[in-house]
């Protein structure tokens, strides 16, 4: 994908996706760990068409969830990056900010690193003027992430999530959001 920018960490190369990716992807996809806080593990069918999708975003945007790898040891270990979400709510229209990494990469702030370098890249390169990001408010793990990028939390901003059913136990959704510093003031 020569389109698509590479961004660079310490550790961490966030880079387009390539073929032998998706086989990582997709036992990632599997492990009950990494999906604990999404609705089900996906299958390797699943996480193909998954892995289609951010080619496609990242195509035709210029910007999407990008491969992660370590910089001393190439290989798959997950993606972070932005996207467009693909439903409507409150504070749609936006931009995502998110990341998926294997459990074994967890707890090295590797999730952290790559989502600075992602904020950068959308206010500086990209010019966005804010970023959001969600997930159920049991996911610990990714709130702290939201915490160490100074994204807020309102609970007011608090809502279902309206890709899972009524009565889903994981409908309910946390709402964080970063501002850019070179958002124009709208206050009066």
């Amino acid at each position: 994908m020569d389109s698509v920018p590479q961004l660079f960490t310490d550790r961490l190369i966030l880079r387009g996706w390539k073929p032998e990716d998706r086989g990582p992807f997709a036992r990632m996809n599997r492990d009950p760990l990494v999906m604990e806080h999404f609705p089900s593990q996906l299958t390797e069918e699943q996480s193909d068409q998954l892995a289609d999708r951010i080619a496609a975003h990242l195509t035709q945007h210029g910007f999407g969830l990008w491969a992660a790898e370590l910089g001393d040891q190439p290989g798959f270990i997950g993606y972070v990056g932005l996207a467009i979400p693909r439903f409507e709510a409150a504070f749609t229209p936006c931009v995502e900010i998110g990341w998926r990494l294997a459990s074994t990469h967890w707890g090295r702030g590797l999730a952290t690193e790559g989502a600075q370098a992602v904020v950068r890249h959308a206010f500086q390169e990209l010019r966005l003027p804010a970023l959001v990001s969600f997930t159920v408010p049991g996911n610990v793990r990714s709130r702290r992430v939201m915490e160490k990028l100074g994204m807020t939390y309102n609970p007011s901003d608090d809502f279902d999530h309206p890709q899972l059913p009524e009565g889903h136990p994981m409908r309910r959704h946390v709402l964080y959001r970063l501002t850019s510093p070179n958002a124009p003031n709208t206050a009066l």
